[in-house]
């Protein structure tokens, strides 16, 4: 009965999020000024698969489901004639960690569905984050083994504000994807080298933090060509 009802409040603050039109109101540090409890999906997989699709479940926070990455992954799939079923698990400001206690993903993997489980949390370019994303990210690719699925790591990017963070963020999300044998999926990166590169700052959306619909599209990328060499 417990697991019923907090399926049926995570639809309904799913629909009111669709209603307001817009994601919460995000600060520069990855906070969110606008509230609300964001998950796409529940607890269940999807029951209905296209013959032949790849299915794929995104996991993080609202450097996920900002712009809809899972959806641009699978749009750049089916471009390349790839079928992509895609999932979000996703809410603003959560670590792996806290994914991990509130038990939703452990299920979600349980459920022998997903072909690849894409992680992702704050920049964790500090010493507590690389902690929470090599121990966390561990448990998660124990999970993953034992039910027939690859774990990939979404790697991030800081705030423009903390720049200067960006090559702990870069060794530290390569770290763990080595440490627990996963995919590396270099997004941050990719628009470090970028952005050294030309001086163009346009990966980053308005708050200096959250990516522009171009940034997205580049993590996009990065992570379909990691996935699908």
């Amino acid at each position: 009965m417990m697991l019923m009802v907090f399926r049926v409040w995570c639809w309904v603050l799913v629909l009111a999020a669709c209603k307001a039109g817009s994601d919460p109101v995000a600060t520069p540090n990855g906070g969110s000024t606008g509230g609300g409890h964001v998950v796409i999906g529940t607890c269940d997989p999807t029951s209905v698969t296209r013959p032949g699709a790849v299915k794929m479940l995104f996991v993080g926070n609202s450097l996920t489901y900002y712009n809809d990455l899972p959806a641009k992954v699978a749009a750049i799939g089916l471009a390349k004639g790839k079928l992509i079923e895609k999932e979000m698990l996703a809410e603003p400001n959560y670590a792996l960690e806290d994914h991990w206690n509130e038990g939703c993903l452990q299920a979600l993997i349980k459920s022998g569905y997903y072909d690849f489980v894409v992680v992702q949390q704050g920049p964790s370019s500090q010493a507590d984050g690389a902690k929470s994303l090599l121990e966390y990210g561990g448990y998660i690719q124990e999970l993953c083994k034992a039910n027939d699925t690859k774990l990939a790591f979404y790697m991030v990017w800081p705030a423009r504000i903390n720049y200067h963070t960006f090559p702990g963020v870069i060794t530290n999300y390569t770290n763990a994807a080595y440490a627990t044998g996963a995919i590396l999926c270099p997004a941050g990166q990719a628009w470090k080298q970028y952005i050294d590169r030309t001086g163009d700052w346009s990966y980053y959306g308005p708050d200096e933090f959250h990516p522009s619909a171009l940034g997205t599209q580049v993590a996009a990328e990065v992570i379909y060509k990691s996935i699908f060499p």
